[in-house]
């Protein structure tokens, strides 16, 4: 059984969906080496969350946030507005969505689906850098 622990650190995206498949895979060159196992991915951040979705059609994307926007709305009467108008209505999103995802793994490749992506979905709009805990477990060949 092999491990392999990496932290990448994304550019800064504005509020929305935002396909990193390419950044991910980019960053674990060895995973051609692994011919079965798990790929776990962390972001180590309260206002921003991973998902795995359609990545063939951009209105995919575009809907869900517009849709998360009608569900978790900056004009409920929070307590924590210390951060502005947005920051607590991420955390929430954070807490409906995921903080990771996991993948499989196989002959050195993700085992994503033909129109499956990995996204970032940031839920304030003016964030910074984020980072991602990559984590692959499994046989190597």
């Amino acid at each position: 059984m092999a491990w392999l622990q990496r932290e990448i650190q994304l550019s800064a995206f504005g509020q929305g969906c935002h396909p990193i498949t390419r950044e991910v895979v980019a960053a674990l060159p060895e995973l051609k080496q692994f011919k079965i196992g798990l790929l776990h991915i962390f972001i180590q951040h309260t206002s921003a969350s991973l998902t795995l979705n359609e990545n063939a059609d951009p209105d995919v994307p575009v809907d869900l946030q517009r849709m998360l926007d009608s569900l978790v709305t900056e004009e409920f009467p929070y307590y924590h507005t210390i951060e502005g108008r947005d920051d607590m209505p991420a955390h929430v999103k954070v807490s409906l969505t995921d903080s990771s995802l996991t993948i499989p793994v196989g002959n050195g490749r993700l085992r994503l689906g033909t129109w499956q992506g990995i996204f970032l979905w940031e839920h304030r709009r003016r964030a910074s850098r984020r980072r991602l805990v990559l984590t692959v477990q499994g046989e190597t060949q």
